[in-house]
C-alpha cells in the first residue's frame, strides 16, 4: 500500500486498546441519567435472580409432585411458576425502556458534541479527511456505543449475576456434582480467550473496511454525473467491487471465529452435561441424589453454559463499541488549531484595510504555495487578483478569512494581525461569492438568510432584486418559499449562483470576496449584475479572484501572481502599459489564437495555456 493510502487508512492503527479508560470515558455521558439506570441495574439484578429459580421449580415438582404421585397443590405451584415468569416479563419491559431511554440521550449528547467539534475544526482537516469517513463517526461509530450501553453493558453484569448464583445454587445443593460440573470450565476459557483475539482483529477489520465503502459511496454518489459523462461507470463499479469484497473478506474471517467457537462451546456442555448425568445417576442411583435434584443439576449446567456463551458473543459487541470509541475520542481529543484568541484585541465590524507583511504559506512541509507575498489594500478599496493554476489567488482569500494561518508573516485587517481578532468577527466581516455554488436543503429564503435571524424578508427580496435574481424567483411555484433540493438540484449553475450573490449582499459585509463568481453565468446575465456588484462594492473593500481580465478591467488595483510570487501590481490601463505578463494574459484572451504560437519562446515564464476566445477561464486549483 502505497504511503497516501496508508495516511488515508491511518485510523486502522487503531493499536493497543484501554478499555478501562474508555469506560470511564462513556461513564461521562451516563452520568446525567444515572436516576433511569440506578432502577434498570436493579431489575436486571432481579431479572436474573428470578432466571435462576426455574430449576428449582423444576426440582421441587419432580420429587413433591411428580414422583410421590402428589395431586394437591399441583395448580397452585403451577401459578407460582406463571407468575415468577409474569414478573420477569413486567422488569423486562421497564428495564428495556429504562435503558434504552438512558441510552438514547446519552447519545444525543455524543453526536451532539462530536458535530460541534468538527463544526469548529479548520478547513485542513476537512483536506485530511475523506467525508464518508467523518460520517462514520456520526453514524456507525455511535451506534456501536448505543448497543453497548443500552444491551452489552447490562446483559454482561445480568450473565455474571446468573453465573454467580448458579454456581451459589448448584454449591449448596450438592458441592461434589457441583465441582464435576466446573471441569469443562477451563476447556471454556480457553476456548473463549482463542475467540475473544480472533474476534477481536476481524471485527477491528470489518469496522474499518465498511468506513472505506462509506467513504467510497459518498464520493461517487456526489459525482454521479461526471462519472456518467465519462462513462466511468464500469471502472467505478470495479472499484466499488475490490473495496465490497474486503468488507466480506473481513466479515468471512469473523465468521470462521463464530462457526467454530459457538459449536465448540455446545459440544463443551455436552461434555459437562455427560459427567453431571454420570456421576448425578450414580448418586440417584445409590440414594445420594434426589431425581429432581439431578434434573436441575442438568437444567443449570444448561443455564450455566448460555451466559458464559452470551459473555462471548457480547464481547463482539464490547469489542465494536470499543474500536468505534477509540475513533470517536480520537476526533474529539484532536486540537482545532485556529481558534479565537485568550484575549483578542479586535472584534466588531472592520474598516476593511488590508495588508499582507511578507506572507509565505504551504499546505505541506515546506511546498511553498505564496513566497513573500506583500501588498495593501485601503479601506473601499477595490482589488483584483490573477494568475494561471496554483499561483495563489484563493488561497490569500483563505489565509485573509483565517481558513489557514500562514508559516510566515503576518497578515493585517485594520492594523491587527488576523490571528489576533475574535474569529467570529473577523469572519462575519466578509461575504463570500465563489466559483463552487453551495445551497443547502430549505427554501431560497433560507439560503439567503442562512441562520441569520436578523436579515428581514424585505432585505432578503431587497439583495435579490439587486442581483437581478428576483425575476427568476418569482416565476418559481412559491417564489421564496420554494423549496431547494440538496445542493440547489433543479436550478440552473447561474440561477444557484445568482442565489448566492443576493445572499452575500443580504449579510452585508465591510469586505465582499468574489472568487470567479460570475464564471458560470451567461454573458446577457453577467451585463445585469455587474452595474449591482459596481454599487454593491462602493464602501466595501472588494477582493477579486479574477479568470476573464474582462471582469477586473475597473478594479482599483490588480495583482498579478506567478509561481506564488506578486510580480506585477496597477491598474488594468498601467499593467498594459508594462507589456508584462499581465499584458500577455490580456493578449491571449483577446488576440488571435496564433499570437500565443509566435510569442511561446519569448520567455521561459511564458504562460502556456490554450486559448479559448475572449470568454476565456482560467482553471483554477487549490491555489
Amino acid at each position: 500500500m502505497s504511503t497516501s493510502a496508508k495516511q488515508f487508512h491511518e485510523e486502522e492503527q487503531i493499536g493497543k486498546t484501554y478499555d478501562f479508560q474508555v469506560a470511564r470515558r462513556l461513564a461521562r455521558y451516563l452520568k446525567p441519567y444515572i436516576k433511569l439506570l440506578i432502577p434498570a441495574l436493579i431489575l436486571t439484578l432481579l431479572l436474573n435472580l428470578l432466571g435462576t429459580l426455574q430449576p428449582l421449580f423444576s426440582w421441587y415438582a419432580i420429587d413433591h409432585y411428580i414422583l410421590p404421585k402428589e395431586t394437591a397443590g399441583v395448580g397452585l405451584f403451577a401459578l407460582v411458576i406463571v407468575g415468577a415468569q409474569f414478573l420477569r416479563f413486567v422488569f423486562s419491559y421497564f428495564q428495556a425502556v429504562l435503558l434504552n431511554t438512558a441510552g438514547q440521550y446519552a447519545m444525543l449528547d455524543l453526536r451532539r458534541e462530536i458535530y460541534e467539534k468538527l463544526q469548529h475544526q479548520e478547513v485542513a482537516y476537512y483536506d485530511r479527511n475523506p467525508v464518508g469517513r467523518i460520517i462514520t463517526r456520526l453514524t456507525a461509530d455511535v451506534d456501536a456505543l448505543n448497543e453497548l450501553l443500552t444491551s452489552g453493558v447490562t446483559d454482561l453484569l445480568g450473565d455474571l449475576v446468573m453465573i454467580v448464583g448458579i454456581i451459589g445454587v448448584m454449591a449448596y445443593v450438592n458441592w461434589r456434582l457441583t465441582l464435576i460440573t466446573l471441569i469443562t470450565v477451563p476447556m471454556l476459557v480457553a476456548a473463549t480467550t482463542w475467540f475473544r483475539k480472533g474476534a477481536r482483529r476481524g471485527f477491528d477489520m470489518v469496522r474499518t473496511r465498511l468506513a472505506r465503502i462509506y467513504s467510497f459511496l459518498q464520493e461517487h454518489f456526489s459525482g454521479a454525473q461526471t462519472v456518467q459523462i465519462f462513462n466511468a461507470e464500469t471502472k467505478s463499479l470495479l472499484r466499488f467491487a475490490r473495496i465490497n469484497d474486503e468488507h466480506r473478506n473481513a466479515n468471512l474471517e469473523t465468521i470462521y471465529y463464530y462457526a467454530v467457537f459457538f459449536p465448540l462451546v455446545d459440544f463443551i456442555g455436552a461434555v459437562g452435561i455427560a459427567l453431571i448425568i454420570w456421576y448425578g445417576g450414580y448418586g440417584v442411583i445409590h440414594g445420594a441424589l434426589t431425581l429432581g435434584g439431578l434434573v436441575a443439576f442438568i437444567q443449570y449446567s444448561g443455564f450455566l453454559f448460555q451466559p458464559i456463551r452470551d459473555i462471548s458473543d457480547k464481547y463482539n459487541v464490547l469489542q465494536g463499541a470499543v474500536v468505534a470509541s477509540h475513533r470517536i475520542f480520537k476526533a474529539l481529543d484532536l486540537p482545532i488549531l485556529i481558534t479565537t484568541p485568550a484575549t483578542p484585541l479586535k472584534k466588531g465590524r472592520a474598516e476593511g484595510r488590508i495588508e499582507f507583511q511578507n506572507v509565505w504559506f504551504a499546505y505541506h512541509n515546506e511546498e511553498w504555495v505564496l513566497k513573500d507575498v506583500s501588498f495593501t489594500v485601503s479601506p473601499g478599496q477595490s482589488v483584483a487578483l490573477v494568475g494561471h493554476t496554483g499561483s495563489g489567488k484563493t488561497t490569500i482569500t483563505n489565509l485573509l478569512m483565517r481558513f489557514y494561518d500562514v508559516q510566515k508573516g503576518r497578515i493585517l485587517l485594520d492594523g491587527v494581525d488576523v490571528r489576533d481578532w475574535d474569529l467570529q468577527s473577523l469572519r462575519e466581516n466578509f461575504a463570500v461569492v465563489l466559483q463552487d455554488i453551495f445551497l443547502f436543503t430549505g427554501t431560497v429564503e433560507s439560503n439567503i438568510r442562512l441562520g441569520r435571524t436578523d436579515i428581514s424578508d424585505e432585505r432578503i427580496r431587497w439583495a435579490a432584486t439587486e442581483v437581478r435574481a428576483d425575476k427568476f424567483i418569482r416565476r418559481l411555484p412559491h417564489e421564496y418559499k420554494s423549496e431547494v433540493r440538496e445542493r440547489g438540484a433543479g436550478l440552473s449553475v447561474g440561477q444557484k449562483q445568482l442565489i448566492s450573490f443576493a445572499r452575500a449582499l443580504a449579510f452585508d459585509p465591510a469586505l465582499l470576496i468574489l472568487d470567479e463568481a460570475t464564471s458560470s453565468i451567461d454573458t446577457e446575465t453577467e451585463q445585469l449584475i455587474q452595474d449591482a456588484i459596481v454599487r454593491v462594492m462602493q464602501n466595501r473593500t472588494s477582493v477579486i479572484v479574477a479568470h476573464r481580465l474582462s471582469t477586473i478591467q475597473r478594479a482599483d488595483n490588480i495583482i498579478v501572481l506567478h509561481h506564488g510570487e506578486v510580480r506585477e501590481q496597477g491598474t488594468h490601463q498601467d499593467l498594459l502599459a508594462l507589456q508584462g505578463l499581465y499584458w500577455k494574459l490580456y493578449k491571449l484572451q483577446y488576440s488571435d489564437p496564433t499570437w500565443l504560437t509566435e510569442t511561446k519562446e519569448e520567455e521561459e515564464e511564458q504562460v502556456t495555456y490554450r486559448p479559448r476566445g475572449p470568454s476565456f477561464s482560467f482553471g483554477e486549483g487549490m491555489g
